[in-house]
Order: structure tokens, then sequence, then C-alpha cells
């Protein structure tokens, strides 16, 4: 299946739009296809929102000493290495729109 590009930036975008605003959203030519790519990028977005969501509440029940910084320094590092990942695909995303422009036509 290939995928071409403004279809993938299409649906990184509405992934990153469905995250934000908890809604889910209908991509494609109306079918609900599970293994389609806007549906891995979302459901990646998603992990990774609810990966900083899990360190937060883990840091919140530390402060009020109901959790164990093991486990509050394990969920951080966690997000961290999550949001690391998310930043390192997007840069690579723009890497391949710019080298998408500077084709010749």
């Amino acid at each position: 299946m290939a995928v071409d590009f403004s279809t993938a930036v299409n649906a990184y975008r509405q992934a990153a739009g469905a995250v934000s605003s908890g809604k889910p959203v209908a991509v494609g030519g109306g079918e609900e296809d599970k293994g389609s790519f806007a549906a891995m990028v979302t459901d990646s977005l998603k992990h990774a929102v609810q990966s900083g969501r899990d360190a937060e509440t883990l840091s919140m029940k530390q402060i009020a000493g109901e959790a164990d910084l093991k486990d509050v320094i394990t969920a951080v590092a966690n997000a961290e290495q999550t949001l690391e990942t998310v930043v390192a695909v997007r840069d690579k995303v723009l890497a391949a729109y710019q080298d998408i422009l500077k084709m010749p036509i």
C-alpha cells in the first residue's frame, strides 16, 4: 500500500487535531480502517499524550505522599522518551517535506 506524502501530512494534521480535541475524526474515503496510516498516527499521538498525563498524575500523587518516587521517575523518563520520539518523527516529516519542495518540476 503506497501512501503519498500529502495524504500522510493531512492524516498527521487530522490525528493531531483529534488528539487535542478528544473527538474521533473520520479519515480517508469514509471507511473505518484500523490498519491505516491515519489510525497509526492517531494511536501514537494518543499514547504520547497519555504517557505525559500518567507522569503528571504520578507526580501529583508523589507530592501527596501516595506514590513511590521510583515509579514517578520511571513515568517521567517514559514521557520524556515518548516526547523525544514524537519530535524526531515530526522533524523527519518536515525534512522530507523540505526535500520534496526542493525537487525540480
